[in-house]
């Protein structure tokens, strides 16, 4: 007869996975409205002091980092680069278009939960 598994045990996948797919569909969101040259995102970064080139290589990386976030090999290493995109969203925010902040900073802690919850295999991926 096998073991019963505990609850936290048992809960803690399924919290991944909530917080994985959560992130990827939001990410993945951003990258298609920024690459797809949304006039809102236009006109945001256009705000700011640097081209649009910007745009797209932040579509990009909201596009690699959503697509990593599903793979649980490397779903850790697709969490800290949403976060840096999203520590990038903050200060722009701030700094230069005068928006909400506070959608980052959440965005930013769900991101840092989930890169919490998978910090040894984020160690054993980067051999550490």
């Amino acid at each position: 007869m096998a073991p019963a598994i505990d609850g936290p045990t048992r809960t803690m996948p399924i919290v991944l996975w909530v917080l994985r797919a959560l992130m990827a569909a939001l990410f993945l969101f951003a990258a298609f409205a920024k690459l797809s040259s949304m006039q809102m995102e236009v006109d945001a970064f256009a705000m700011l002091p640097v081209g649009q080139w910007f745009r797209y290589l932040v579509g990009l990386l909201e596009l690699a980092g959503g697509i990593c976030v599903l793979i649980p090999t490397i779903s850790g290493l697709g969490a800290i680069v949403l976060l840096v995109v999203d520590v990038g969203a903050f200060f722009a925010q701030i700094l230069f278009l005068h928006q909400d902040w506070i959608h980052p900073i959440v965005i930013g802690a769900i991101l840092v939960a989930l890169i919490y919850l998978q910090r040894d295999a984020i160690r054993e991926r980067l051999g550490m």
